[in-house]
């Protein structure tokens, strides 16, 4: 990143969470505003450009609940990345933020492998100005074979806003996902991830590993199969596919996590054709609920299934009607 500094009209201004008090100020900093680094962040500590109840303190003071934290600098525009036209499906759009449902196969931003042709990438094609905006305004990803709902930071209030919405687990995320096996209840799955200590591209279940919580209900049944809803406590690298696979239900089509795992015996031909053919995990970020950053007010948007997971799920409804376990 950039480390120059550039005055802005518009601060960002927000509250230190409970969960944050005693924090040291630049570890508080570091906490709210994810995207800056944090030399930047004790740079503008330094230079009095980050504030707390108005007034300039070390990096090491402590902070209090409620107190207000005020960062009148922002980094100078940094992004090489280019805008390409690639359509977006946007749900809703206004001058704070943009919901978009963002198909499978889609990369969210530029990495390693990925130079160009991402969301991003789209983003600043649809609206140039979020060049000035961190990440191109995105604040949490999917995996490129997710599908579903994210919501995207237009203005820099609305990016503070979110970056603190999510770290305080304001944000309700809901997936369905379609998975081997019958579980026999909802429940929650409470297991520490970090890097795959022998396929360094996977995440693992490992002691020491972050911190992540994902809660499952059974949203509907079938024969060897179960639709369930999840929604996230935590947002760690494939969470959703590695707890799944953790607990054994893998979701139907994750070659990275189930494998080419064989359908059970007596699964109907056409079942296992669908399954076969899907070309990704059946996982979609289906609800996306929120306090709107300019408003105030609770939003929520949907998305419906996409055509590839509502084929497998059609099937296997018929698959369950015709069949006797």
């Amino acid at each position: 990143m950039d480390e120059t500094l550039e005055k802005t009209a518009e601060p960002a201004v927000l509250e230190v969470p409970e969960e944050l008090a005693g924090q040291r100020f630049d570890r508080t900093l570091a906490q709210l505003f994810p995207d800056y680094s944090r030399g930047w962040l004790q740079r503008a500590i330094r230079d009095g450009a980050a504030t707390l109840d108005g007034r300039v303190v070390r990096p090491r003071d402590a902070v209090t609940a409620g107190a207000t934290v005020v960062l009148t600098v922002r980094p100078a525009p940094t992004q090489a990345w280019t805008p390409q036209a690639i359509r977006l499906a946007i749900l809703y759009e206004d001058d704070d933020i943009i919901v978009v449902d963002k198909p499978a196969g889609l990369v969210v931003h530029p990495g390693a492998g990925n130079a160009d042709q991402t969301l991003a990438n789209a983003l600043l094609h649809h609206d140039p100005e979020l060049t000035n905006i961190p990440r191109a305004g995105v604040v949490h990803r999917l995996d490129k074979d997710t599908s579903g709902l994210m919501v995207v930071a237009r203005s820099l209030r609305a990016h503070t806003r979110l970056v603190a919405a999510l770290s305080a687990h304001d944000v309700t995320r809901e997936y369905l996902a379609l998975v081997a096996g019958s579980p026999t209840a909802g429940g929650t799955i409470d297991a520490p991830l970090g890097r795959s200590r022998t396929h360094r591209t996977r995440m693992a279940v490992i002691n020491g590993g972050k911190p992540a919580r994902t809660h499952y209900r059974i949203a509907e049944r079938f024969r060897y199969h179960t639709a369930l809803a999840l929604h996230l406590e935590t947002g760690r690298t494939h969470q959703i596919r590695v707890h799944l696979t953790h607990i054994g239900y893998p979701i139907i089509g994750d070659r990275v996590y189930r494998g080419r795992t064989q359908a059970p015996s007596g699964t109907s031909p056409e079942v296992v054709d669908e399954i076969e053919n899907l070309p990704r995990q059946a996982l979609h970020a289906r609800r996306l609920s929120f306090i709107h950053p300019g408003n105030e007010q609770q939003v929520e948007f949907e998305s419906p299934l996409p055509d590839d997971i509502a084929r497998v799920q059609s099937q296997l409804r018929v698959d369950a009607a015709n069949g006797v376990r």
